[in-house]
């Protein structure tokens, strides 16, 4: 059965930054902040390393960085659902612009984590291509532009309302995580205000000078833009 996603939420994604004890050591310490803050929190690593990365936290949502539309059987290579089921993973990302997939692909491999019970977090690049893939019902869709991946440039205003209200149109019950160039306390808040459901950072938190420092700014700000909202000043 899959997690029910409150807003807002939070990914961390190291992608190959990290790897074996300094992907669970970083785990680990998310794994407290989204305790204290009461925070869904998505936490993607190696393959190798989700087993123990699920072994060692109690609060996050682990998550494959990738995850095929196959079945039990042949797939020489592929990323089986049912692996990733088993070893306690609860999401996967799909279709990210460094492993992008065809919309047959990713349509077959929606279905399949729907049949397991595992999370769909799907990236969509340009306004178009949002519109196509809300289509398919994802749980979470990623907009972000890919020239801004990793350069510490967000999305403009314009492009995160677009995109949000793009998605929700064609999928209302989809989430939309705005993520692209994400460093700071300031972004997370800014994305979140936009009306985005979560954010979420990979090099803007594993590259910096203390990647502890910079989660307890961006709990922080997800927790005061949860309460003014909540509060409805936001």
């Amino acid at each position: 059965m899959k997690n029910k996603i409150r807003r807002p939420f939070f990914t961390i994604n190291p992608k190959a930054y990290l790897y074996g004890s300094g992907s669970v050591e970083l785990a680990e310490y998310a794994d407290k902040l989204a305790e204290k803050y009461d925070i869904d929190t998505f936490f993607t690593g190696q393959l190798i390393d989700l087993p123990e990365i699920r072994a060692k936290t109690k609060n996050l949502i682990v998550t494959a960085q990738h995850m095929d539309g196959i079945t039990p059987g042949r797939g020489m290579g592929h990323v089986l659902p049912e692996a990733l089921k088993a070893a306690g993973v609860g999401a996967t990302f799909l279709n990210h612009v460094e492993n992008p997939m065809t919309l047959s692909q990713l349509a077959r491999a929606i279905a399949r984590a729907d049949e397991v019970g595992i999370l769909t977090i799907v990236c969509a690049d340009t306004l178009a291509e949002a519109k196509a893939i809300a289509e398919l019902h994802p749980d979470i869709m990623v907009c972000e532009q890919a020239d801004l991946i990793g350069t510490g440039k967000t999305s403009d205003a314009e492009y995160m309302k677009l995109t949000n209200e793009t998605v929700k149109a064609v999928s209302p019950q989809t989430l939309v995580l705005q993520a692209a160039g994400i460093h700071s306390s300031q972004n997370v808040y800014d994305a979140i205000k936009s009306g985005a459901d979560g954010t979420g950072g990979t090099s803007g938190i594993v590259a910096a000078s203390d990647p502890h420092k910079v989660l307890d700014e961006m709990f922080e700000a997800l927790d005061r833009v949860r309460r003014e909202i909540k509060e409805g000043s936001c």
